[in-house]
């Protein structure tokens, strides 16, 4: 078992079909990462809803419990997609599930996180974990995701993509 940090996600989607060109696409649901480092910065700056977690949780259970965390409601239902792991440059590794669900945005309660800001002034004040989300292309997520994660939506577009074109479909 690797002893290295380890990161679990959920990312919803919804299937779009393009008329003019009668291809099945995706929208992607992924959040902008909350507190005053993220602050002002769009590009590279959203994530898809996911945490850390330890050897003693499953990833799913994982992934499940920081969608419900950081969007303060609970997991559609649905059946989950496997998009694999990914490697960061940061040496953590980042395991991510789709699912295909519709979310009101108005109904989201992002949860909160505590820290000292200004650094070195003693004072605790508490952020969003993630203080918007969208639902976004792949072309749009692709500039706003942070570089690691860009890939899921690749996975998730082509599997959107390939069940389109396979017979049984």
């Amino acid at each position: 078992m690797s002893t290295g940090r380890r990161s679990a996600g959920l990312l919803l989607f919804r299937v779009t079909e393009d008329e003019g060109a009668g291809e099945r696409d995706v929208e992607v649901l992924i959040g902008h990462m909350g507190g005053p480092f993220w602050a002002g910065r769009e590009a590279a700056a959203w994530s898809v809803p996911k945490g850390e977690y330890g050897a003693e949780e499953a990833a799913e259970a994982a992934a499940r419990r920081e969608f419900t965390e950081e969007l303060g409601v609970p997991v559609p239902p649905g059946e989950w997609i496997a998009l694999g792991e990914v490697r960061q440059r940061s040496g953590k590794t980042v395991t991510v599930w789709a699912l295909e669900a519709e979310l009101d945005l108005s109904s989201v309660v992002p949860g909160t996180f505590t820290m000292e800001w200004p650094r070195g002034s003693g004072v605790q004040q508490e952020f969003p974990e993630m203080d918007r989300f969208a639902w976004c292309t792949p072309e749009q997520a692709a500039e706003r995701l942070i570089a690691g994660q860009r890939v899921f939506v690749d996975r998730l577009r082509a599997q959107v993509r390939g069940a389109a074109a396979s017979p049984d479909a």
